[in-house]
């Protein structure tokens, strides 16, 4: 059973039916025993951080969202899911993430040409030793809806990377923790595999 963690976020059903599409059993709750229970936990949504961390520290699902990942079973985070994993964003200054995996969070930089969200696919490339990736072919594209990107503290952890404005740390994995800032589930074959590579660990 797949955990889908609930916490008023935008684009969560979508993540439900991908993995429904996929065969793969899911519950989407915010109750913390079905979440700690369940063998496998999914952290999605879009908005701002400063707001999505007020609802996790309200609901205690910071808390149980630790506990989950510190029993050593997959988490998977996407988009702002990813986002709030590590210790701060440039979105919401003095607000504190969940500061389980290394890193900030910071705004893409203005360019010439460029619209800021990136609203769109981009290719990436990624290390074949990822566990999300296997059996995807290089350089596959994606689609990303985000106006700020990760720039992880341990070059180790990121698995994958994109470019647009600048250089983006577009997935990370550390032991049982993974995160896409892009999202799988609207990413058409390519994202379906990589939700089922995780469905698999």
């Amino acid at each position: 059973m797949i955990a889908i963690i609930d916490y008023d976020a935008g684009n969560i059903k979508s993540v439900e039916k991908a993995l429904g599409y996929l065969g793969q059993e899911s519950v989407l709750t915010r109750d913390p025993q079905v979440i700690l229970h369940a063998d496998k936990a999914i952290l999605p949504g879009v908005g701002s951080f400063g707001d999505a961390m007020g609802r996790l520290h309200d609901s205690h699902l910071d808390q149980v969202i630790r506990d989950f990942t510190a029993a050593g079973k997959p988490f998977l985070g996407i988009c702002l899911g990813l986002q709030l994993l590590f210790e701060d964003s440039d979105e919401s200054p003095g607000v504190p993430g969940l500061g389980i995996l290394r890193g900030h969070i910071r705004r893409i930089p203005a360019q010439e040409g460029l619209k800021i969200p990136h609203m769109g696919w981009n290719s990436i490339t990624y290390r074949p030793e990822g566990r999300l990736f296997r059996g995807i072919p290089e350089n596959p594209y994606v689609y990303f809806v985000h106006s700020y990107y990760l720039k992880a503290a341990d070059p180790a952890d990121v698995t994958a990377r994109t470019h647009y404005s600048v250089d983006i740390d577009a997935s990370v994995e550390h032991g049982n923790i993974f995160a896409c800032q892009f999202h799988p589930e609207k990413s058409s074959s390519v994202g379906l595999r990589i939700l089922e590579n995780f469905a698999e660990l």
